[in-house]
Formats: structure tokens, sequence, C-alpha cells
């Protein structure tokens, strides 16, 4: 009996807590974004690793550069075959979306291999940014950025699924311009993003990793001079930050405003990193910001 009135008030005091750190404004008192680096060509997909630094591409200079606290700032990888997105699979192998049409992972011994390149046997037009699913799914956008009509082999912009065994299948293929993409923390709800028309979908994700029922969760306005839709992250109250034209816009898991943050230049993507997941790395055109929230990331460790 004194066990179970235990386990009882564990149980209030834990759900109190989360009541209470809901409550919390998610935006520090007098937080704003902190340059850590800058003049680069065009910085994106923005990664923490677990080892405690920061990993992110320059797609121009074809570069991943790497920066820490202490250390500062150094070359990680060159050349980075254009890479965009950054993330890593189930067992930490890193993973890059190329600009070269492909997909490849950061082997042990230092070299990138290609695990995807091509659909049905035609070249895929530009990798853009990953998701990755605890059953090991890996999920990728792919873009026509920067490829020419005499380079384009696919004559639409698919969003895949690449299984654990290799297997390359299409979940989405009605945007021009998909772009970021995010699950929510219990993975249950999946978010893709469109730079074009700054359309937001949410699917619902079956436990096998497939998608169903699309439906428009918010829109962040038309690709202009500030760029469109891009990379978006969750964080544990399952709360959605996205970049675009407007700068960070921040919703609520039912697709409501809550903050819109402006910047001075572009700003591309996104990442929670740092000891407590409590800081969000954020990639512009020139800069790279880090900026203090009182929120934990829902990024995997």
């Amino acid at each position: 009996m004194r066990k179970t009135s235990q386990i009882c008030l564990f149980t209030i005091i834990f759900m109190f807590a989360i009541s209470c750190s809901n409550e919390q404004p998610l935006i520090m008192d007098g937080s704003e974004p902190e340059k850590i680096a800058e003049n680069f060509d065009f910085t994106e997909g923005p990664y923490w690793h677990p080892d405690g630094f920061l990993i992110f591409s320059d797609i121009p200079a074809n570069k991943v550069y790497r920066w820490s606290e202490n250390e500062g700032l150094d070359v990680f990888i060159e050349p980075s075959g254009n890479s965009n997105g950054i993330q890593a699979d189930i067992e930490g192998n890193l993973l890059l979306a190329q600009h070269q049409g492909t997909v490849s992972r950061l082997n042990s011994d230092g070299n990138l291999e290609v695990i995807a390149d091509n659909y049905e046997g035609k070249r895929l037009n530009s990798p853009n940014d990953i998701a990755v699913h605890t059953n090991g799914n890996i999920y990728f956008t792919d873009p026509p950025f920067g490829v020419s009509d005499e380079e384009k082999e696919l004559d639409f912009s698919g969003v895949y699924k690449l299984s654990p065994v290799g297997e390359l299948t299409i979940i989405y293929d009605e945007f021009n311009l998909p772009n970021g993409l995010v699950f929510s923390p219990d993975e249950s709800r999946f978010f893709l993003n469109d730079s074009e028309t700054g359309d937001i979908l949410v699917f619902q994700v079956t436990p096998g990793g497939d998608m169903h029922s699309p439906e428009l969760f918010a829109n962040i306005g038309e690709m202009g001079s500030m760029g469109g839709a891009d990379g978006m992250v969750t964080d544990l109250r399952g709360n959605l930050y996205t970049t675009g034209p407007n700068g960070l816009t921040i919703f609520n898991n039912q697709g409501e405003e809550l903050h819109r943050i402006t910047f001075e230049e572009q700003i591309t993507n996104l990442e929670w990193g740092g000891e407590d997941l409590n800081q969000l790395f954020i990639t512009g055109s020139d800069n790279v910001y880090r900026f203090q929230f009182n929120t934990i990331g829902n990024k995997k460790r």
C-alpha cells in the first residue's frame, strides 16, 4: 500500500513539473540570437555531434565545418559533395544530403560512401535535408535546386524513404520544392514543407514508419528575397520551429503561431545542441547563430 502511494505521489509531482515547465516562456528573458561564426558562402545543415561540437555545411565552398566553444572553427570534411542537410543514422554514422545528386554516409575510415543516387535508374535531383526514424529508415527531400535542365532526369521532386536494407521508395511527390522534414517527439507525426508555397504538411506515421493522411499544418509564406520554407526541428513540448521568408517561426503542435523572430539575412536550417539540448543553432547565408531557449530540443542523443 505504501509503495502504491509513493508511485502515485511521484506521478503527481512529475506531472506537476511538466506542467510548470510548459508554462515557462519558450524564449529566455533577454535572450537573442548570438553570432558564433561568420563570413561563409552559404551555410546549411547544422548537426550537433554527441561529442559536443557543431558541424555544418558551406554548400558553395564544398566543405563541412566543425565548431566548438573551446576549439573554435576548423574544416571537418573537404570535399563534402556540396553537402546540405546533415544527420546521423541510428548507429551514429553521419549522413550527408549532397547537391551532387547523392546521399552519403561517413564511414569509420573517414570516407564518404554513397547510399542513394538514383530512383529507378534515374539520377536524383539535389538531395536537401534528412530525417531518421528510430527503426532505421532514412528520409530525405530531393528538390531540383542547382540542377540544370540538361542534368535533370526525374520529372518530379520526390520525398523518399530509404530502408535499412537499401530499398528506396517515394512517400510524397506533390511539392515542387520539398525541403525541410522532421518527426514529432513520439514519431507519430511527420512534418514536411515546400519552399515554393510555404506550406507545411503534417502526416500521420505508422509504427513501421510509413506516412499517410497528409494535412495542411501551417503556411509561412511564399519564397522571396529572404528564401522560402526551409529547415525544421521540434522540441519536447511538441512545438515546431521553421526557418523561412519571415525568419524563425515557432508553432505549437496545433499549428498556431507562437513566435516570429526576424533576422537581417536569410536563415536556412536549425539544430538543437549544447549540453542540455536547449540551444538552437541556426545557419544563415553568411553566418551561424546560437539562441538560448527554455525548452529541450527533440534530438536523439
